[in-house]
């Protein structure tokens, strides 16, 4: 487990920047120099069909890991589901609480409301790759999860297993401390996946998904035929009603 994500990304202006602005360029920068365009225009939009169907397929609460600026959160609260964002950036909790979601700044590695009682969470937008240590994620998503609970995970749409040292960059300069981050494709999201039951693959839009179910449970991972809400399962605003709950 690494705390250096969070502490990374919390002081990282740039991001935050182009958060407010809705748009990069904004990139990973490795140690060798090689850039990693980070999708911001795409992220600070409205959640798209390929987005939609995804959501399609989340059951019970909905847990949404590395929330960003929230337009899949926005997307689920405005289907009446009970849904919470956490990031370690304060200006996305803040952009996620504008559109109207509930969000918590919050590492996925601290403590968190319904820790094993959330029916999905969510790892999409390249979240698969937060703290660098895939397994170590995946063990921490199993802990939140009701039993049988689904995780919907977005994969690198090439076969690629690469754990790195990056920066976070607006093609000006490098701001914070180096951070480990993961790049997994499928085949590599499954090796690492032991313990866990495969739910179903896909790709749409030039993108590609996985969905990881915990043990315990034989339902597939197809859309759910009944969009019931799980209220006792609903997370508590922030402390004070305030959208950024200090770690």
């Amino acid at each position: 487990m690494t705390t250096s994500t969070p502490l990374a990304w919390t002081g990282a202006d740039p991001y935050a920047a182009a958060l407010r602005a809705g748009r990069g360029p904004l990139f990973l920068r490795r140690t060798d120099g090689w850039l990693l365009p980070l999708e911001v225009e795409r992220w600070c939009a409205r959640a798209d069909p390929v987005d939609r169907a995804v959501l399609d397929r989340c059951e019970g609460a909905v847990l949404d890991v590395g929330c960003g600026p929230g337009r899949l959160v926005a997307e689920l609260a405005a289907r009446g589901r009970t849904v919470l964002g956490i990031d370690v950036s304060t200006a996305a909790v803040e952009h996620t609480v504008h559109l109207g979601g509930q969000a918590l700044r919050r590492s996925v590695f601290e403590p968190l409301p319904g820790e094993g009682r959330w029916g999905t969470v969510l790892l999409l937008d390249g979240n698969v790759g937060i703290g660098g240590e895939p397994g170590l994620l995946l063990d921490r998503v199993g802990q939140l999860l009701a039993p049988g609970g689904l995780l919907l995970a977005e994969t690198a749409p090439v076969d690629i297993d690469e754990l790195v040292r990056v920066r976070l960059t607006d093609a000006r300069e490098a701001v914070g401390e180096p951070f480990r981050w993961a790049r997994l494709g499928t085949p590599a999201l499954l090796r690492y996946a032991r313990g866990w039951v495969r739910a179903g693959q896909w790709a749409a839009g030039g993108r590609a998904f996985v969905a990881l179910r915990t043990r315990s449970a034989s339902s597939s991972a197809e859309p759910p035929k009944s969009t019931a809400v799980i209220s006792s399962q609903r997370a508590g605003k922030p402390s004070g009603d305030c959208p950024v709950a200090d770690r």
